[in-house]
């Protein structure tokens, strides 16, 4: 399987699919992002629609698609079984990394771009790519990549939470129904995983960064966020970083606040 960070360079001359797959939490609609301006070539990935099942209180706000549903939707952007998958957004890879993750968790190439959007060093285009639809095979999410409510809030894996530092202390909730986080939590924002201009930092850096939340490579790691998106960002990191895979709490702190298990305030 290809490296799950990939830059600009790497990605010259080869025959992959690039996708975008910008979406913002306060509403603003990625797709019109995407129509004003995207990579050359790139197809739009619908976060809702593609990368996420029906919302609800009992499994949050962006739950794993169907992978019958993923599927048609990859085979819509004409990605078929082939195809290596380099996915990008405009912040870092958080949002797009969600894609990567689900990709490469039934074994199918894909990497982040390095940088995002914003590493392009060309012009971007408006043009919609005309690609014909593709077979793309329905697998199931392997149970191994995955952790439920339970074992995120049971232990003994090291759980980390990927919010930024005020939504994990429980300063601030702007979109669940309780502020906090899962008792034993560690915070691990993943916007940090990246610099100012939105490239991942050095693996000897981001090495460092897991280590100081506990994280040796030996340990299970559990990685979750608001609602299951951007958790996979550390998740593309702690591989990137050569930790291992960690797994994947899809319902997040969009589930778990809408139960009645206590939530942790503070550091």
């Amino acid at each position: 399987m290809i490296d799950p960070v990939v830059d600009v360079s790497w990605i010259r001359g080869r025959p992959v699919v690039l996708a975008d797959v910008r979406w913002y939490l306060d509403g603003r609609s990625g797709r019109a992002a995407y129509e004003r301006g995207h990579l050359p070539g790139a197809v739009f990935i619908d976060l809702d629609a593609a990368l996420a099942g029906p919302a609800s209180p009992a499994e949050g706000r962006h739950p794993l698609p169907d992978p019958e549903v993923f599927a048609a939707a990859m085979s819509a952007a004409g990605i078929n079984d082939q195809d290596p998958v380099i996915g990008y957004d405009d912040a870092g890879g958080v949002v797009a990394a969600r894609l990567v993750w689900l990709l490469r968790a039934i074994g199918h190439d894909a990497a982040l771009l390095d940088g995002g959007l914003t590493a392009w060093p060309g012009e971007l285009s408006t043009e919609v790519p005309s690609r014909p639809p593709a077979s793309f095979t329905a697998r199931p999410w392997p149970a191994d990549r995955l952790a439920s409510l339970e074992e995120a809030a049971a232990g003994p894996a090291i759980v980390l939470d990927a919010r930024d530092r005020p939504r994990f202390r429980g300063d601030t909730e702007p979109v669940d129904p309780r502020a906090g986080h899962i008792p034993g939590a560690r915070n691990l924002p993943c916007r940090d995983n990246v610099g100012a201009d939105g490239r991942f930092l050095p693996v000897a850096d981001l090495r460092e960064r897991f280590a100081a939340a506990g994280v040796d490579g030996a340990a299970d790691v559990i990685s979750y966020c608001g609602s299951g998106v951007t958790a996979c960002h550390n998740l593309i990191a702690l591989e990137h970083a050569g930790l291992g895979p960690g797994r994947l709490y899809p319902g997040s702190w969009s589930q778990y606040s809408h139960t009645g298990r206590p939530a942790a305030i503070g550091d």
